[in-house]
């Protein structure tokens, strides 16, 4: 079947000649393409950094760089919570604050898992950056029925647990106070429990790899 000659002229001859002689056809897709590109490259290096220590975590990789920390906590209800004090004890430290959306959502997750893994010798610690008064903490754990310990520390308490770039910032501690992840942002129980059940598993004397001060 052939086009009729008349209507094609009408219409200013065949698509092809159209996009053979007019650029801005030409450059429509890989300009879009170009776009699409960058931005796809900018949400992978965001999100890559953040996600790959939840898929560590998951599936049980080694994090290339561990540390032991040195501190002395005091809890909101006085206790007084120490590498020692906790040694033979799986510790899940939650660094957050009172003003942090995500660290607000993620906390009755945390206030389950506590109770759960309780008999198992897990402790779940909660580290507030929070510096308004101490009231204010005190209250938002009351009215959320946060039972677990939780601390208000300082800058130098949070660099001896290796820092953070943003909050919530979780850490797994193995028995014998070794860091074993960092996970920043909500942390999920498709997340935490295999990576908890791995370390409870853990003889309470296994060694750890050398850990870095």
């Amino acid at each position: 079947m052939t086009d009729d000659p008349e209507r094609l002229a009408a219409s200013g001859g065949p698509p092809s000649d159209k996009a053979a002689t007019d650029p801005s056809v030409r450059r429509r897709w890989p300009a879009w393409a170009s776009w699409s590109n960058l931005v796809f490259a900018a949400v992978l290096l965001w999100a890559a950094p953040r996600c790959w220590p939840h898929v560590e975590a998951l599936v049980g990789a080694r994090a290339k760089e561990r540390r032991q920390p040195s501190y002395a906590i005091t809890t909101r209800a006085g206790g007084l919570l120490t590498p020692d004090s906790l040694r033979g004890r799986v510790v899940l430290v939650n660094i957050w604050a009172t003003w942090c959306p995500p660290c607000r959502a993620e906390m009755p997750l945390l206030q389950q898992l506590a109770e759960a893994y309780a008999s198992d010798s897990v402790v779940v610690l909660g580290l507030s950056v929070d510096r308004g008064p101490a009231r204010t903490v005190d209250a938002f754990l009351a009215e959320r029925g946060i039972t677990y310990p939780v601390a208000i520390v300082s800058d130098e308490v949070v660099r001896a647990f290796g820092g953070v770039r943003g909050y919530p910032t979780s850490l797994l501690l193995d028995k014998q106070g070794v860091v074993r992840h960092t996970v920043m942002g909500p942390v999920g129980p498709v997340t935490l429990r295999p990576a908890l059940r791995r370390l409870i598993a853990e003889p309470r004397d296994a060694a750890s790899p050398p850990p870095r001060h």
